[in-house]
């Protein structure tokens, strides 16, 4: 991401998400998980996690593209450590479109945003996970470098 704001046609642009963001957030978050298998929306949960993101910028970043009126995509940078690749890497989370502003260059602009943050702060790799059953957004990550890893993710939940 630049360091300044990036601006898109139609008076849009990305920028780093702040506090006041938080209700349109969540409900971006709660129409991601209603579409996702492994996840129950529930916007106290949602809003809880969104705080410690933002209010703790050393864990991660969250960017938003907005128009006039409202913020109509975002995703979620959560910042770690690899040993593999010997330096820090970026977990991608809670890439969301709008859909009623799907198949209008949003994601592509926002996930160039996040590769170019990236490269500025040396990240050595981001990852992310995709819905098993979503073929359009496997596509849609395909088209933009990323490959399909010989890992599968295993999950362990704690009440």
């Amino acid at each position: 991401m630049p360091q300044e704001k990036v601006d898109l046609p139609s008076k849009t642009l990305i920028a780093p998400a702040i506090l006041d963001d938080l209700p349109q957030l969540i409900q971006l978050l709660m129409e991601l998980f209603e579409m996702e298998g492994d996840f129950e929306p529930d916007s106290d949960k949602q809003e809880e996690g969104l705080k410690l993101i933002l209010e703790h910028p050393h864990r991660g970043r969250i960017l938003v593209i907005r128009n006039e009126s409202k913020i109509i995509g975002m995703v979620n940078m959560l910042f770690t450590i690899s040993t593999a690749e010997g330096g820090l890497v970026l977990l991608l989370e809670d890439f969301i479109i709008h859909p009623m502003n799907r198949g209008q260059g949003y994601g592509k602009k926002l996930l160039t945003a996040v590769k170019e943050f990236a490269q500025q702060k040396d990240f050595k790799r981001i990852t992310l996970l995709t819905d098993k059953i979503s073929e359009e957004s496997q596509n849609f990550f395909s088209k933009e470098g990323f490959q399909f890893s010989k890992m599968i993710p295993m999950r362990l939940h704690f009440s």
